[in-house]
């Protein structure tokens, strides 16, 4: 069984990606709504709001948990990863966390993530990539920091998009939708001078469902990057090389939608992510 974390309902785009990829497993999926949004939380609280949701996922039989927050995983994944997960009995016991920022730039620089010095030819590269993101994943500096370890010649231009998400989960009308995307996407090619986009990373699990928007405005030779196929494609890979965490294989994979809030509210808010029939269940139950 796998988990997914997200503060709220954009991890469902990674989640419906995965079951669709993974049929035959089985996934929970954990939306910490009681403590929605996380970007205007202290690190430290984010870190250990992130760190319960991972455990609460183990103890429910989740051998691997996918961040599926850009948030959770820029201020959270790396401390749990290296400082917290070692010193726990889970890792004897072969559990693990991963987030979805190291598929993201695997796939914007061509480069596997354990590789941290630039290499040929990727050093060379001097293209330009835009990442859109909340207020919070841009504040963190994560993408440009390890794109940069990557790709030193890259040019990195960042796109606060803070307006963007929370329209999304609101079922704003598409005008509007629009006028946010395209005011993102003009203010990177300001910055950009006017010079073309080479990839564009959509990083926010809710921008994949405006995609058409972003792809309207975009210049038509930009390559968009969407974080859910990017994740998919990681975690085969990934799943490929430790089948351990594939775990029981049924005839009928479960699946199982968790809120530390109103379960009523959260199936209600899914169907801008998902569609109707999808059921949150509060976590204590």
């Amino acid at each position: 069984m796998i988990g997914v974390f997200d503060s709220g309902l954009g991890g469902l785009t990674v989640l419906r990606a995965l079951t669709a990829r993974f049929p035959e497993l089985s996934f929970v999926y954990l939306g910490d709504h009681a403590h929605v949004p996380y970007g205007n939380r202290p690190s430290e609280e984010i870190i250990e709001l992130t760190r319960a949701a991972v455990e609460t996922l183990f103890r429910r039989g989740c051998k691997l948990v996918v961040l599926g927050c850009n948030t959770a995983t820029a201020v959270a994944a790396r401390r749990l990863q290296t400082t917290w997960l070692p010193e726990t009995p889970w890792r004897a016991e072969g559990y693990n966390v991963v987030g979805i920022v190291a598929p993201t730039v695997e796939a914007a620089t061509q480069t596997p993530w354990a590789v941290t010095t630039p290499q040929y030819p990727q050093k060379f590269l001097t293209d330009r990539i835009a990442v859109f993101g909340t207020t919070r994943t841009i504040a963190s500096n994560v993408y440009a920091e390890e794109i940069r370890k990557r790709c030193p010649k890259v040019t990195v231009i960042q796109q606060v998009c803070s307006e963007l998400a929370g329209a999304i989960e609101r079922g704003v009308a598409e005008p509007e939708l629009e006028r946010l995307v395209k005011e993102g996407i003009d203010g990177a090619m300001a910055q950009a001078n006017g010079e073309p986009l080479h990839r564009a990373i959509l990083g926010c699990t809710h921008f994949p469902l405006v995609e058409y928007l972003f792809r309207r405005h975009l210049p038509p030779a930009t390559r968009i990057l969407s974080q859910p196929e990017i994740v998919a494609d990681s975690l085969e890979d990934y799943l490929s090389r430790h089948p351990r965490f594939k775990g029981e294989i049924r005839p009928q994979p479960s699946l199982v939608l968790l809120t530390t809030g109103d379960p009523e509210e959260a199936s209600t808010g899914a169907r801008v992510f998902a569609g109707e029939g999808l059921r949150f269940q509060h976590l204590d139950t």
